[in-house]
């Protein structure tokens, strides 16, 4: 038996631009999916995810082929991506096995916290430790790339990346590799999510962004281009440990995200509520279409929390994890 976790995290800038090549700044949280992996004598992998979906799934391997054998009508779409993962392993490394998988969440489902991420380098790093496999974070992060994208459609590298590393990292694709630098940042990130049940799915809001793209480049190419910049200014803002200049990034980012088509009217009233109880930057977190925001606040901690419970949303407490995917 093989138990590994991973943490969730949240977008500090750069979300959607980074699909296209533009930099990221994500930070993991102290939140965390974990994947119990127990190997079986046949190859059958059965997965167990009462968080997920409602009662447990078995995916059956046959020559390169999964299926899926539930009653569950989303139990395909949701365990995707553990399918996925267990698929690429075996096509990649020549290792499958049959195992009995357990997967939990101590975020909520759906919240736009990376859970999916989560789940997927947690399950690519208890599967192949199981198997023999001897994976560096590398090749995990870029395996995870692999799963998002071939379940997507299109996905950028930084989701599984930060739940690889952990810490506050910057993420950059480079056609098929990863480019992941480690931030120094000099002080804690006083920040606040808040979030509401997402719309729709992060490769919904994905291919909207693309469709966007392809009709009117000369339009959406310039914004993708600025979210890139703000990345690289706050960057700079983060290291030199200038708040109030991430706060004014933050919100620039977040209208840039508006004009992208991917907040909705419950994003956007947590954000203005939380900037007018004292937040000194807040956006949407994440690929938008629901989920969460965050707020950067300073001495209105409490007053920022209650004006974003008072339209309608839940908040969570977090903190950042230093520590990516790891064996418990």
């Amino acid at each position: 038996m093989v138990i590994a976790s991973a943490p969730g995290k949240v977008t500090l800038f750069g979300e959607h631009a980074v699909v296209y090549g533009e930099p990221a700044i994500v930070m993991a949280i102290n939140k965390r999916a974990y994947v119990e992996v127990n190997l079986r004598n046949d190859s059958k992998i059965r997965v167990i995810a009462p968080d997920i979906v409602i009662k447990g799934v078995v995916l059956t391997f046959d020559q390169n082929i999964f299926s899926v054998e539930s009653e569950v009508a989303s139990a395909r779409s949701e365990l995707s991506y553990i399918v996925k993962a267990i698929e690429l392993i075996a096509k990649n490394y020549g290792v499958f096995k049959g195992a009995d998988i357990r997967v939990w969440s101590e975020m909520p489902v759906g919240a736009g916290l990376g859970t999916s991420a989560a789940i997927t380098i947690a399950t690519i790093k208890a599967y192949s430790e199981a198997t023999g496999l001897d994976l560096d974070k590398k090749s995990i992060a870029v395996l995870g790339w692999q799963t998002e994208r071939e379940v997507q459609g299109t996905a950028s590298p930084m989701d599984t990346s930060i739940a690889t590393y952990g810490g506050i990292i910057q993420v950059q694709p480079l056609n098929n590799d990863i480019n992941i630098e480690r931030l120094k940042v000099p002080m804690k990130l006083p920040i606040i999510i808040g979030y509401v049940s997402r719309e729709y799915k992060t490769k919904d809001m994905v291919a909207k962004v693309r469709l966007l793209k392809e009709k009117y480049g000369n339009i959406i190419n310039p914004i993708i281009s600025a979210i890139g910049q703000v990345s690289r200014k706050a960057r700079i803002s983060l290291e030199s440990g200038d708040l109030k200049e991430v706060g004014e990034l933050m919100n620039i980012n977040h209208g840039l995200l508006e004009a992208l088509g991917v907040s909705t009217k419950q994003l956007n009233d947590m954000v203005y509520a939380a900037r007018k109880a004292g937040a000194i930057g807040a956006k949407l977190t994440g690929a938008g279409g629901g989920g969460c925001i965050i707020a950067l606040t300073l001495e209105k901690h409490e007053s920022v929390s209650l004006a974003i419970k008072s339209v309608g949303a839940q908040t969570l407490e977090s903190d950042i994890s230093e520590k990516g995917v790891l064996i418990e």
